[in-house]
């Protein structure tokens, strides 16, 4: 492995980490900034598709509404697999998504497992995500001790 494509891993897994990130902070106009234009972003729950989205406007849009009563957001990024060819790479990674939330007057934790499958794009030197793929392959949804 050269240089270039030393350089290149840390930069995807970075670009991966951010969006995490942003969304974790509820920075959603950062967050789609690290998609392409017109991107996609596909979600599937337990191998059912639940949302189809093209574009950042789109993106953004569904990402507010969608995490909008959770008070706490906090993803967890694990391992992650990449293949480059030149300026376009193909990644798989792991995470572990918690959600926490008020619900019925009670608080709420759900923990969601994740597997991105991801296809990047370099755009003017930069890498981007092309297109997105979230896989949430388990939920665990419990009401929160709250710790005084």
């Amino acid at each position: 492995m050269n240089s270039k494509e030393l350089a290149d891993r840390a930069t995807l897994k970075e670009l991966v980490d951010k969006v995490s990130i942003f969304g974790d902070r509820k920075d959603f106009g950062a967050l789609v900034q690290l998609f392409a234009e017109n991107a996609i972003s596909e979600t599937f729950a337990g191998g059912t598709p639940v949302l189809k989205l093209q574009g950042r406007e789109a993106m953004q849009e569904a990402f507010k509404n969608f995490l909008k009563d959770f008070e706490t957001v906090y993803h967890f990024n694990g391992q992650q697999i990449l293949t480059i060819d030149g300026d376009t790479a193909t990644g798989t990674s792991y995470c572990t998504v918690t959600l926490i939330g008020t619900e019925d007057g009670k608080k709420m934790k759900t923990t969601i497992g994740a597997i991105y499958q991801d296809e990047f794009i370099r755009v003017h030197s930069s890498w981007l995500i092309a297109k997105r793929i979230g896989n949430f392959d388990w939920q665990d949804k419990r009401e929160e001790l709250i710790l005084n």
